[in-house]
């Protein structure tokens, strides 16, 4: 089930698949905690979770997007692995970056609304660099992004008009 609207726009299954098949190869899913951000149907955070993931929060500040995604866990059955969390997601990194006694999440898989600009990203991958230090982040956008110094690009896929980047944040950031 997507929410309804505009505001939502679901991966398409083939992209998803592809993505998930690059992250079972990079062994990124197995036991992982995930963060779902922008969840919108939680389609991707779900995906996780029916691959072996651990704990998946989704996160998205919209009411039919979080009633998607309630739906969603209750048919798949992943209610009890999972945290739904009312609140803009920038606004969420910021509070879990500030409060983060190091990494908590292992998988990233961040889809935003494709209208977000590059000072956005920016923040974004700053913030999640706090709590996702050695894991791996997923970011879906319209368009290439510019990767911030000491990220890896592992991998970079266009599907459509649909960009998928891989990416490996540092290790250590500095405090938020």
């Amino acid at each position: 089930m997507a929410p309804e609207g505009s505001t939502t726009r679901p991966t398409l299954d083939r992209v998803r698949e592809a993505m998930f098949n690059s992250l079972v190869s990079l062994d990124a899913i197995d036991g992982a905690r995930v963060l779902d951000l922008y969840a919108g149907s939680g389609a991707l955070g779900i995906e996780a979770l029916s691959r072996g993931a651990s704990s998946c929060v989704f996160v998205d500040s919209g009411r039919d997007a979080r009633k998607a995604i309630s739906t969603n866990l209750e048919t798949t059955g992943f209610i009890s692995q999972s945290t739904v969390v009312a609140q803009d997601a920038l606004v969420w990194l910021r509070d879990a970056a500030k409060n983060s006694a190091g990494p908590q999440f292992d998988l990233v898989l961040i889809d935003p609304p494709y209208a977000e600009d590059d000072a956005l990203w920016a923040e974004v991958l700053d913030l999640v660099s706090h709590i996702a230090a050695g894991g791996v982040v997923v970011v879906e956008s319209a368009r290439e992004i510019a990767i911030p110094t000491g990220w890896d690009a592992r991998k970079e896929k266009r599907y459509g008009g649909t960009l998928v980047s891989v990416l490996l944040p540092p290790d250590s950031p500095e405090s938020p």
